[in-house]
């Protein structure tokens, strides 16, 4: 039984997560420089320590709800193979662990979901949290890797 290393964060309220050899880091919120022109889902740039890091609103880029407050939430930072050496960050409400899944706790999602919806998610992560009084939970598990090879594919096209 093989596992998986996923990084589990929330967005409004709900619980995602992505491979986590995608994370470089998770940083707390920082000031972020706005792009005249850029679409909603870009929120602009930071410095982040000497390297211009774009900065994504994952929430509005997926039609989810907003969470918190800005000056609360967190920025992951994404490993960057071939963005053109620029780094990606993606905005999240909170970062809640890294978590070792099992692919037996993995449900894939059905055909009658939207087909747009559809690619974005490689499955739902069913957690059992036994340690906390045995509460369960559904964590949408993001293919984040194709997720952003979508938006650069927007830009270039």
């Amino acid at each position: 039984m093989a596992t998986i290393d996923v990084v589990e964060f929330e967005i409004g309220g709900e619980h995602y997560a992505f491979d986590i050899h995608l994370a470089r880091e998770i940083v707390e919120m920082i000031p972020i420089t706005p792009i005249p022109g850029a679409p909603p889902y870009i929120a602009g740039i930071i410095n982040l320590r000497g390297e211009i890091t774009n900065v994504i609103r994952i929430n509005e880029l997926l039609s989810l709800t907003e969470g918190k407050k800005v000056e609360d939430q967190k920025i992951i930072v994404l490993v960057s193979n071939g963005n053109e050496g620029s780094g990606i960050g993606i905005i999240v409400d909170e970062v809640h662990a890294v978590n070792a899944i099992s692919e037996d706790d993995v449900e894939q999602i059905g055909e009658n979901i939207s087909s747009d919806i559809n690619g974005f998610i490689k499955g739902i992560i069913m957690v059992r949290d036994v340690e906390n009084s045995g509460k369960e939970g559904l964590v949408i598990w993001l293919d984040m890797e194709k997720i952003l090879g979508d938006l650069i594919t927007r830009h270039q096209g």
